[in-house]
């Protein structure tokens, strides 16, 4: 039976100024190992929903569960342990004046030994190829390289769920291989990853689920081969299948329920 990481129960937030209702009664269980993706237009909800898993934010009705516990009355720092988020813009999460420093951040604040400290950062440096940065400001440089510090300053702590806002805006393609390795990575180790994303080329291919919002509500929660295959759904959601997708559609050369969703797919299909 899964093993619901994440739950939230009739959750229903609503922003004081403009008493505008963001949330409309979610319902909806994240399970140990999954990778799922979170999609729809701007205003959909799905950052709102997203920030009640670490304690961003607070439900104005509703629960929310994290690892099985309710969150209220539970601190910011508490429910970040275990649910590290990591924001879509890097220049608003990063604040220190190395990278050293900044991955240590966490490992410093969660009470690790020096001895975990250290060897966490060494493990974590080499897996993303941050060792000959280490004294580097972090402003000083790309964009793609701040991101990928961002969620190394995450990604040291090892949460048991990690949720990444918009992670592939601005990275290029080597910043995108090392998105979908970390990935990899936690799934493989049992971790939970929470995609925010409009990238639906990315989601498709690197997502075990896929929920689709609009206007504070889950339309649809699946896998991805049926999620994109919803039309009806997607144009309610103002989401557009990924581009693979779309030509395979058109060409129509076989049945709906097949249609590729990576590149990979598409050959497979056609090279017969």
């Amino acid at each position: 039976m899964a093993e619901a990481v994440i739950r939230v129960e009739k959750l229903v937030h609503v922003y004081p100024r403009g008493n505008v209702k963001a949330l409309k009664g979610i319902d909806l269980d994240i399970n140990k190992g999954d990778v799922v993706s979170i999609v729809g237009q701007n205003g959909s909800g799905k950052t709102t929903l997203v920030r009640h898993f670490n304690g961003l934010l607070r439900p104005t009705e509703g629960k929310v569960y994290l690892m099985g516990e309710d969150s209220t009355g539970k601190s910011v720092a508490e429910m970040s342990r275990r649910c590290g988020y990591v924001f879509q813009n890097p220049n608003h999460q990063i604040f220190c004046t190395t990278v050293r420093e900044e991955l240590m951040v966490a490992p410093k604040y969660f009470g690790f030994t020096q001895q975990q400290a250290d060897e966490s950062l060494k493990m974590v440096s080499e897996l993303m190829g941050l060792e000959h940065l280490l004294d580097k400001h972090p402003m000083t440089l790309d964009y793609t390289t701040k991101k990928i510090i961002t969620i190394a300053s995450v990604l040291i702590f090892a949460p048991e769920v990690l949720v990444l806002d918009e992670p592939t805006g601005g990275l290029d393609e080597v910043g995108r291989e090392m998105l979908t390795k970390i990935i990899r990575l936690m799934h493989d180790e049992g971790h939970t990853v929470v995609i925010i994303s409009h990238d639906m080329d990315y989601v498709a291919e690197n997502s075990s689920r896929v929920v689709v919002m609009a206007q504070g509500e889950i339309l649809d929660d699946a896998v991805p081969e049926k999620v994109f295959l919803n039309v009806d759904i997607l144009k309610h959601a103002q989401v557009e299948p990924p581009q693979i997708m779309q030509l395979d559609l058109r060409l129509g050369r076989k049945g709906m329920d097949m249609a590729a969703l990576s590149v990979a797919d598409f050959v497979k299909k056609y090279d017969s």
